[in-house]
């Protein structure tokens, strides 16, 4: 029996909006613009917009306190463009409100202009969870014949007791692609210690190599200690820097291959250990028509995260998701609910755009700033400490309320949440 078998039927979000107008702080030199909710902006207003970020009403849920970031670096914070430093909203001026979510910061782009159509705190540090693991992949997944087999050993299955497996013993043997659906589907640590230890020579060597990949990417913000994303400190990412990485990870047709991959059988290792079937934990490549793929994350201080991508009419969208709670909607859920917004949005809509290949590309000065300005880049990062993220730009007065309505009749996934 499939445990994780969702409903067909598509989940409807709707925004409920409420009837206040929002100030709002225009782009310089333009007069600011007074929009409701869920309302374009008058023609004269500025190009783009920053506001406090939608919630949905609902209950605090119970959460440990998260690790302090790095200091806030305003370099880095402008990689991609300036409107994208606000810890707040940044929305094109035109733009009806993005739906009310939970996550604490969230990005969502078109993966080939590279336009940023909106992001809550673009550049806010959170710990990633298991969505590192798509950094993990996009370093591996090239250089790594899927047809070879190889041994476990013991310090590949040496996971954080109760998180998340592909179910892989000690002196089993599994094919490369094995061990990649098993990642990839099941969120294996086990797996990810594997590839990062094929892919190196050690799994240390290859969070090295994931590390440098990131910086290559112009994800500036990114230092994983883990292959898998458990937690660790120091590690740390963003909502653009996410989207950078999920961008590489598409140009790579065994990841497209394996992403959209529903469910695999782990095999049998000898009488002892009979195989079993692992199934896609990403539901929105059975919710979601055009789903292209994306990966799931949930750890204690990360809360749950998501990435993922969808193509609709010709146009391919990526959406990150850090630091969002399971209800009223869950990580790939508030996902999915962002995409249908950037859908909505016209082709030319921007606040930003996704660098090519390292921030030089449509931020010299901060690229090159990045490089040169000691304590920034992915060195600064290899501590937990700092004084956490400066304070909100001016707003104004405060957001009028907006909740989420969610008419679903997708099935649940079970509730427990397993550290992935």
């Amino acid at each position: 029996m499939n445990l994780f078998a969702p409903s067909r039927q598509r989940l409807t979000l709707a925004v409920a909006t409420a009837a206040l107008a929002i100030p709002l702080v225009a782009a310089p030199g333009v007069a600011k613009a007074h929009v409701s909710p869920g309302r374009a902006a008058p023609a004269h207003a500025a190009s783009w917009r920053v506001a406090p970020c939608p919630k949905p009403a609902g209950p605090r849920v119970s959460a440990p306190t998260r690790p302090s970031p790095p200091s806030a670096d305003p370099v880095l914070r402008t990689v991609g463009g300036d409107e994208l430093a606000t810890a707040g909203l940044a929305v094109p001026a035109s733009a009806a409100a993005p739906p009310a979510v939970t996550a604490t910061s969230w990005l969502v782009a078109d993966l080939d202009s590279g336009a940023v159509l909106g992001a809550c705190g673009a550049h806010e540090y959170a710990t990633p969870a298991s969505v590192q693991k798509l950094l993990l992949a996009a370093t591996m997944i090239a250089r790594l014949d899927p047809k070879r087999v190889v041994t476990i050993t013991r310090e590949d299955v040496d996971i954080e007791p109760g998180s998340s497996s592909a179910g892989l013993i000690e002196g089993g043997r599994y094919t490369v692609e094995t061990l990649w659906l098993g990642l990839l589907l099941a969120s294996g640590n086990d797996a990810a210690n594997v590839l990062a230890r094929l892919g190196a020579g050690s799994a240390e060597a290859g969070v090295r190599e994931m590390n440098e990949l990131a910086a290559k990417l112009g994800a500036f913000q990114t230092h994983a200690v883990t292959p898998s994303g458990l937690d660790a400190p120091g590690q740390f990412t963003s909502a653009y820097d996410l989207a950078l990485i999920m961008r590489a990870c598409l140009a790579e047709p065994l990841f497209r291959k394996y992403a959209l991959t529903r469910y695999t059988q782990i095999p049998d290792q000898g009488k002892h250990h009979k195989g079993f079937q692992i199934q896609n934990q990403n539901l929105l490549i059975d919710n979601y028509p055009g789903a292209l793929g994306g990966k799931t994350g949930y750890t204690d201080l990360a809360r749950h995260t998501y990435v993922g991508a969808a193509e609709r009419n010709g146009r391919r969208l990526v959406v990150s998701v850090l630091g969002a709670e399971y209800v009223p909607l869950r990580g790939w859920e508030q996902g999915a609910a962002l995409l249908d917004w950037g859908f909505a949005q016209p082709a030319d809509a921007s606040v930003g755009r996704l660098v090519d290949g390292g921030a030089a590309a449509a931020n010299p000065s901060a690229a090159a700033q990045a490089a040169d300005t000691p304590g920034t880049g992915t060195n600064a990062l290899a501590g937990e400490g700092g004084t956490g993220t400066p304070p909100l730009l001016a707003f104004g007065a405060v957001i009028a309320a907006a909740g989420l309505v969610l008419s679903a009749a997708a099935r649940r996934r079970r509730g427990n949440h397993t550290r992935r």
